[in-house]
């Protein structure tokens, strides 16, 4: 196999071993607090029945499917409960592979790394297609792109590492290049709850045969280690996936979609409306200690990162590590995310993401 093994546990490996206190800014992994009827659901299901303790539906239990349904506004039988959005948007890229109608995988430049490690994965070529200035989605590019040979178009919006987020009028676009070339729409939604902007529309608004929406309650409930995902599919491709997923997972856990869907019928918007406002006062903080440091940087629109690059400091591996040790910093090197290896990226999930932005700034780059 020769697709490369993303660095995130490298980086995080290298801080935990550092001499110093080090601030950790590299993985989205939500530092706040879970909904309380999500705690409330873990500790009644571990005084339930012994037939609790065993298989669900290898699709995921019913109630949590019809749940998601009704909020998304599609029929129960195209929902699939997945270990997560990272097997969501494996079965999906593998939906449009096993299609026949191509073997290329269209991604955007900057990527989130998991996405070509798994097309690689799947046999698949990848084409990364730069984005805009500022940060959205290059329509023409995207369209230039494309072509017969195109199986999938992977977006991601709010946008991991960017912080873009697709309008309607660009996810529109998407549907219809998808359609155009008989490819598949993957649309990873994971940051639909972290929109500042209030433009996000996601790619079921458009109830198209070719697009499949990716999404997980790991990064809008703060429980990554959950593993609660789900995808939408088309009629003619829920089958397959449902196959894949039983074959490579047999189901995923019982307690924790059963949490998850306690929390989703008694989580009120305050809760949402609360992370993001945490979020937001974070992000403003942090680019403007980025403004003093002279950084150059793209401002979220949504999602909790922020992606930066410094004159004279390219965003290498080597040059993550010399924060590590000399500013007591922590973030992912630009080149992890495609060919943008000026740049590094900054997960804003930790109380002390001012104070980095601050020793970023006395740093002498």
């Amino acid at each position: 196999m020769d697709y490369d093994t993303p660095l995130f546990f490298h980086v995080m490996q290298y801080a935990a071993a550092a001499d110093r206190d080090v601030i950790d800014l590299v993985s989205g992994g939500p530092d706040w607090e879970p909904p309380t009827a999500l705690r409330e659901g873990l500790r009644a299901y571990a005084d339930g029945d012994p037939a609790e303790f065993q298989y669900p539906p290898s699709d995921g239990l019913r109630d949590l499917r019809e749940e998601i349904a009704a909020r998304r506004g599609v029929d129960v039988d195209r929902v699939v409960i997945t270990n997560g959005a990272g097997e969501a948007n494996y079965l999906a890229m593998a939906a449009a592979l096993e299609r026949d109608a191509g073997s290329e995988i269209i991604l955007t430049d900057p990527v989130y790394p998991y996405y070509p490690g798994k097309a690689q994965m799947l046999g698949a070529d990848v084409r990364l297609v730069p984005v805009a200035a500022d940060g959205g989605l290059d329509v023409a590019a995207m369209r230039e792109a494309a072509s017969a040979d195109t199986a999938a178009i992977l977006v991601n919006s709010p946008n991991n590492p960017t912080g873009a987020v697709y309008d309607a009028e660009t996810m529109g676009a998407m549907v219809d290049l998808a359609e155009d070339h008989d490819a598949l729409l993957v649309s990873d939604e994971v940051y639909d709850h972290y929109d500042y902007s209030g433009r996000f529309e996601s790619a079921l608004a458009f109830d198209s045969p070719h697009a499949v929406v990716t999404n997980s309650f790991s990064k809008s409930m703060a429980v990554t280690g959950l593993r609660v995902g789900y995808a939408v599919f088309p009629p003619h491709l829920v089958d397959a996936a449902r196959t894949r997923h039983m074959l490579v997972n047999v189901t995923g856990a019982r307690p924790s979609q059963a949490a998850v869907l306690r929390a989703l019928r008694e989580t009120g918007p305050e809760y949402y409306e609360a992370s993001r406002d945490l979020l937001r006062e974070r992000i403003d903080a942090f680019t403007d200690a980025l403004d003093a440091a002279g950084a150059e940087y793209i401002e979220p629109e949504g999602a909790f990162y922020v992606f930066a690059r410094f004159e004279g400091f390219p965003g290498t591996l080597d040059n993550v590590e010399r924060l590590v040790d000399e500013a007591g910093v922590a973030c992912m090197p630009g080149d992890t995310f495609g060919t943008y290896d000026e740049w590094v990226r900054f997960a804003l999930v930790t109380p002390r993401a001012e104070a980095a932005a601050h020793r970023l700034a006395d740093y002498d780059f």
